[in-house]
């Protein structure tokens, strides 16, 4: 196992989680039917999540194509319902001041995305930040992978990739970055169990 320089984090399920219920919120907007409706604004987000469409325009159409009488401003907000957590984040400053680099890897549409980076101020806590949106890529494909290795120029095996989904971990690794599955769920202390398996500096 090669010394890990720089480390890749999820941001949802890994350093975020919902702040209210939005599920509940979605099905909600229209009046029957709730679970289909959510399934096709998942699958309508899906393009903006690699810049392709304008989320809120993908909403609109959604919203009409169901007779919704929600304004799309109130359809928005569950989007805006996640909050970090503080200890994850000063997992991450640990490791920076220690000389690791640190990268937020997450997949988000770019309504989303304007809030975590411009608004909250994620990208102050991380070396470089990478939104599928930007890059035209998303996770799990490999491609999204390489563009990030090309842009922080660290060899694949030096870096360790955490996030939540297993799909995502699979295709980090095909790439030959070392990967980890992880969930907020689990708690902070198995996230810094799992960076002191490899060796990284993390405070007891």
């Amino acid at each position: 196992m090669s010394p890990v320089t720089a480390v890749l984090f999820d941001a949802d399920g890994v350093i975020q989680r919902p702040s209210a219920d939005w599920w509940t919120r979605l099905t909600s907007l229209v009046p029957s039917d709730g679970e289909l409706f959510v399934a096709e604004l998942m699958a309508a987000e899906k393009p903006a999540l690699v810049g392709k469409v304008d989320f809120r325009d993908a909403l609109t159409d959604v919203l009409r194509r169901w007779n919704s009488p929600v304004p799309v401003e109130d359809a928005l907000e569950p989007w805006t319902w996640f909050a970090a957590e503080p200890e994850v984040v000063a997992l991450i400053q640990s490791l920076r001041s220690a000389g690791i680099g640190c990268h937020l890897a997450t997949n988000q549409q770019g309504y989303r995305r304007a809030i975590m980076q411009d608004e909250r101020g994620y990208g102050a806590w991380f070396d470089r930040t990478f939104y599928s949106c930007d890059l035209g890529l998303a996770k799990p494909d490999p491609a999204y992978f390489r563009a990030i290795l090309t842009a922080i120029d660290v060899p694949a095996s030096s870096v360790l990739f955490i996030d939540d989904n297993e799909a995502n971990v699979v295709g980090a690794q095909a790439v030959g970055l070392q990967a980890e599955l992880y969930d907020l769920s689990a708690g902070v202390p198995a996230l810094a169990a799992l960076l002191r398996r490899y060796h990284l500096p993390i405070p007891d």
